[in-house]
């Protein structure tokens, strides 16, 4: 907004008078925040400017705070609008704030002195600079009522409104000395838009509330009957002065009471009340700000409100601040004196206020009137112009501080240092409270954890906890504010290290392949560089070198050996010297190569279809531990050399199976190390698998006497390539470990009598079959047995056939077994015959066997029937006939063949054929009935159909084949087909034309018909042409099938599953070609 002001008013958005701009002649302090400040412009009437500053943030956490000033102390942050705008932004790759100020559509008023502070923590900067418009109209005094606004903060109601107070502070006194108008009759008969104007003429200080209650006031107010005449709706006073508040009442009995906001007031001597006939008075005396509040009064039940205005005065400055000229380290103080007492003041430097906290080098001290601006131990910082800002005006003055001159008590000293040692600089010069700064080759140096840099007094010392080489150069003491400076040299020394800490390796072992390049390189420090000198022995390793050759830098030195051999193994010495002192160091260079084959196997014993081998360990290792040994065999008459083992053996000894007993086989070794396999050994000596029997089978005790036992038994179940060559006896006595041979010559049969045992002695007895390859397992006797002859009662042991009636027809044979040791026509030791050649009617009988052994008895009763056909029936007669029903009668036969009559067989015949036909059923009583049917015979004859047998055999036929696939290393594959064919065929599966034999790798499956193959966790070696062949007696057939494992191993792990070595570089060669092969395809595509 932009109003008219009457002549004799001014605006605090003015700025400085010429005058005092014209004081300002010390220029204000290096800036240490602003790197960009506003440049000082001139602009016509109506138009636009724009103020820039900016901030590097670099080192900065956070947003800096600006603000923009007009004058010495009008905030411009709420003064935005129309006409004036803030702005500000940040560019994160340059890291700077930029703060803009734009004012638009200038007028006349806005020219004058501006202001621009930056602060960040404990950092602060300013820059002031001037505006000028051009071309003011003739008559024209316009200013800018924004710059004469002032927040008000008390918090009320109308707290935040428009505050003119400092206008009014400001107002010349012919305007106090105007005759007194009624603000109230103005503002209610005033228009809206002026009330403002109004309020700023008047000197009302808060617009926000007036209006609040002149709204109030235009309702129609009820007429009163306790008061003739009402308080005023506001009053104005001056700050010091005094108030008279006055009504009428129209009962002058009524009890009248006075209150201020809402509080009774009582009779003091600021409040007198007095009475003056029907008026009553209440008099403010020496009016201050916190008189400024709501006041009433009630008559009765009627009460009449005012508000009081309080109007506070400038204060003026009496007595001006002198100008101050001294040195550093001294105390200055300013001086002023204002007109009223306890009044505030503002203290700036340069423009800026001084900071007066509990942290501030600044102190400042009032009594009464007097106000004290105090600086204990001025720097030369201080220099500037200092003044104090008044409500009613503003005094400054200038501080100029000089140094004192300077002495140089103690000069820096040049100083040569270990590396690692403390490093100490350190002069005197007076005066002693000087700070300065240290350089090192130019570059300022800087307070850390390594550095310290102390003032104390006169004293200056910078000290290095512990040196490096980049300490070295020299070194300036610049005392501030000074141009004389301190130099010294300082010179670090190292002497001589090999850090071999470097190489990362065990015991400062080195270990390399042979036949690869090594390139050692270890590095050195030493100040000045040292000299370095190779040696292996008493031999100095040049750096000429063909093979071998020594190196040496800036920082490291190196040993380069282009192939390894096993001679280059051993120690290898570096000598290091410079002036400051040497060093050795020593380092052991291994080379490892694969181990020597070990010797030839030797082959301890011998199985059906295994041994057990056994070797020493290669002489040289190959400078690596034997991780283990691979074995291999193969006939003697053939070349292929089989691997036994897919895993290391760790010990010394091998029991390889599986072998075809009776062949001759050849054993080798391979040992291996962490670098690779070792070749061959030698052949062990020929040797063929020789398995013993199994033990004889059902060892039993024949006969026993006094003084022998009489042993037999069965063969042994399984029989060897080596044959049985006889049996040995041998046999101890019960409560003794000893065996004792029976028979000193092998004996073929089996039985075998023992001789010259002790009579009633307990023995056990066992048998061992011999052959080439030994003694098999013994079969021994589960019991003891007594050396003594037993009489045993004899027994007899009917068949279970026998202990009932023996029927047998006439004529056949009759035989009959009885155990025991009897008599009659056949005889044995353990049974008994009797044999009738054509038995008859007559042997039948109840039979008696009687056997006797000494004087025991035994006897057995047979029962014999022999039977014959019976006679026929007698009598038969016809009973009856009815329709196509006989009955028929008869008699039993008179000879019933020696057995019961079960049942009687009916027959019918034609007269004509007389061809006699049976009944379907028996009958067994002496009578029956029958239906007989004839049929007629034409001369047909039945002919049965003959069928010819089906042939279900057939040939093999796959009627599923194998299928190409592939499978992923350490994963189980399977194949898979189908095969039909009558017989069952012989399935065998193979692998590139060789068959599968009892590989445990590999597991084969046959189920009606369907044939798998699986393959346990496959590696790229189990890749390959898989055939599945049926055969039986009518033919053969086969189908193939191409794995392929995917997901390879490395050359170490194939080394260590036991991969011959040409199947590796098959595998290898194959794998980098397929590789190749997919990225052809992959780039074509």
């Amino acid at each position: 907004l932009s109003i008219d002001l009457p002549s004799k008013m001014w605006s605090l958005g003015d700025g400085q008078p010429a005058e005092e701009i014209e004081k300002q002649t010390e220029t204000p302090p290096l800036s240490t925040l602003l790197i960009e400040m506003p440049q000082s412009g001139s602009i016509n009437v109506g138009g636009d400017i724009t103020f820039i500053a900016k901030v590097e943030a670099k080192d900065l956490l956070r947003k800096p705070t600006i603000k923009w000033f007009k004058g010495k102390w009008m905030d411009l942050a709420s003064k935005t609008g129309k006409h004036l705008q803030l702005k500000e932004s940040f560019d994160r790759f340059t890291k700077i704030h930029t703060f803009e100020m734009h004012i638009i559509k200038a007028k006349e008023n806005y020219a004058g002195n501006y202001r621009c502070e930056v602060s960040y923590k404990d950092k602060f900067d300013s820059c002031s600079f001037d505006l000028e418009v051009k071309e003011i109209p003739e008559g024209s005094q316009n200013i800018d009522i924004r710059s004469a606004f002032k927040r008000s903060t008390d918090g009320q109601d109308d707290a935040g409104e428009l505050d003119f107070s400092g206008l009014l502070k400001h107002r010349e006194h012919k305007q106090e000395e105007a005759p007194e108008v009624d603000v109230w009759e103005i503002l209610k008969n005033a228009r809206p838009d002026e009330y403002e104007k109004i309020a700023f003429t008047y000197g009302i200080t808060d617009l926000r509330g007036l209006l609040k209650r002149l709204k109030k006031t235009k309702k129609e107010e009820k007429k009163s009957e306790a008061f003739s005449k009402r308080l005023e709706p506001a009053y104005q006073a001056d700050k010091g002065g005094k108030i008279r508040l006055v009504v009428d009442l129209a009962d002058p009995t009524v009890e009248l009471k006075w209150y201020k906001n809402g509080q009774e007031i009582r009779p003091t001597p600021k409040y007198i009340f007095e009475h003056k006939g029907t008026q009553r008075i209440m008099v403010i005396n020496n009016c201050q700000i916190n008189d400024d509040a709501a006041y009433s009064v009630t008559a009765g039940e009627e009460k009449c409100t005012t508000e009081l205005f309080v109007k506070e005065l400038p204060v003026n400055i009496v007595k001006m601040l002198e100008p101050v000229k001294t040195t550093v380290n001294e105390r200055i103080e300013l001086e002023c004196e204002v007109s009223e007492e306890g009044a505030k003041v503002r203290w700036m430097k340069n423009g800026v206020e001084v900071p007066t906290g509990v942290r501030s080098r600044y102190r400042v001290k009032s009594e009464g009137t007097k106000h004290w601006l105090i600086i204990d131990d001025a720097t030369k910082d201080d220099t500037g112009t200092y003044s104090l800002m008044a409500t009613g005006g503003t005094t400054e003055a200038h501080v100029q501080i000089d140094l004192k001159p300077l002495k140089i008590l103690m000069d820096l000293q040049s100083v040569t240092v270990l590396l690692g040692q403390p490093l100490k600089l350190n002069c005197e010069i007076y005066p002693g409270n000087v700070p300065g700064r240290w350089y090192k080759n130019g570059q300022l140096v800087q307070s850390s954890e390594r550095i310290s840099i102390m003032h104390r007094a006169k004293n200056h010392n910078l000290d290095i906890e512990s040196s490096t080489i980049h300490d070295a150069g020299d070194y300036t003491f610049v005392p501030e504010g000074y141009t004389q400076t301190l130099s010294a040299k300082v010179h670090i020394i190292d002497p001589p290290r090999v850090h071999l800490e470097a190489l990362n390796v065990q015991d400062n072992t080195v270990v390399i392949v042979a036949g690869n390049k090594l390139r050692l390189e270890i590095p050195i420090s030493g100040e000045p560089a040292p000299r370095v000198v190779w040696m292996k022995g008493e031999r100095v390793i040049l750096d000429s070198g063909s093979r071998m050759r020594a190196e040496t830098f800036a920082d490291h030195t190196c040993l380069t050996i282009d192939i390894a051999e096993r001679e280059d193994t051993g120690n290898y010495k570096i000598i290091l010297q410079n002036e400051a002192g040497e060093d050795t160091a020593s380092i052991k260079i291994k080379v490892v190569d694969i181990p020597d084959p070990p010797e030839a196997p030797l082959v301890t014993d011998v199985g059906g279809d295994w041994c057990t081998m056994t070797w020493e360990p290669p002489r040289y290792d190959g400078g690596s531990p034997i991780l283990g040994y691979f074995i291999e065999r193969k006939k003697k008459q053939s070349s292929r050399w089989m691997r036994l083992n897919f895993d290391l053996c760790k010990e010394t000894t091998f029991e390889p199976k599986k072998m075809i007993e009776g062949v001759p086989y050849e054993v080798r070794i391979f040992a291996v190390n962490a670098i690779g396999v070792s070749k061959p050994s030698e052949p062990s000596k020929p040797f063929i698998p020789l398995a013993v029997t199994s033990e004889p089978t059902t060892l039993v005790v024949d006969d026993v006497t006094d003084t022998t036992v009489t042993m037999k038994w069965r063969p042994p179940d399984t029989i060897g390539a080596a044959g049985l060559d006889g049996y040995q006896v041998e046999y101890c006595l019960e409560g003794t470990d000893e065996w004792i041979l029976a028979n000193k010559e092998l004996t073929e049969k089996t039985r075998y009598t023992i001789t010259g045992l002790p009579v009633e002695a307990k023995i056990l007895v066992r048998v061992k079959a011999i052959n080439a390859a030994g003694a098999s397992p013994p079969r021994t006797t589960q019991h003891s047995i007594l050396v003594k002859e037993v009489v045993e009662p004899p027994k007899i042991r009917i068949p279970r056939h026998l202990k009932q009636t023996y029927i047998r027809k006439v004529g056949e044979v009759v035989n009959l077994v009885k155990t025991s040791k009897c008599f009659f026509i056949r005889n044995s030791d353990c049974d008994s015959i009797m044999f009738i050649r054509k038995a008859e009617r007559k042997h039948s009988g109840k039979y008696e066997l009687s056997v006797q052994v000494e004087n025991h008895i035994d006897t057995a009763t047979l029962d014999i029937q022999i039977v014959d056909l019976p006679g026929p029936p007698q009598a038969v007669k016809i009973e009856e006939v009815w329709g196509n029903n006989v009955a028929l009668d008869w008699s039993p036969p008179k000879d019933n063949g020696n057995a019961p009559i079960i049942g009687y067989t009916i027959q019918k015949a034609d007269k004509k054929t007389m061809s006699h036909s049976p009944f379907p059923s028996h009958s067994s009583s002496s009578s029956s009935s029958s239906r007989s049917s004839s049929h007629s015979q034409s001369g047909l004859k039945l002919k049965i159909p003959e069928y010819n047998d089906r042939n279900f055999t057939e040939p093999p036929t796959f009627t599923q084949p194998l299928i190409n696939t592939f499978a992923i290393a350490g994963y189980n594959a399977t194949l898979n087909c189908s095969v039909r064919a009558n017989p069952r065929p012989k399935v065998i599966w193979m692998k590139n034309k060789i068959p599968i034999i009892d590989d445990p790798r590999y597991r084969m499956f046959s189920n009606q018909g369907v044939c798998t193959l699986e393959i346990r966790k496959p590696s790229p070696f189990d890749g390959g042409v898989y055939t599945c062949k049926a055969i039986n007696d009518l033919g053969e057939a086969q189908v193939d099938s191409k794995l392929e494992v995917k997901g390879g191993f490395t050359f170490f792990e194939l080394m260590k599953r036991g991969v011959p070595l040409h199947l590796i570089d098959k595998y290898m060669n194959e794998s980098k070609t397929s590789e190749k092969s997919e990225s052809e395809k992959k780039g074509s595509n």
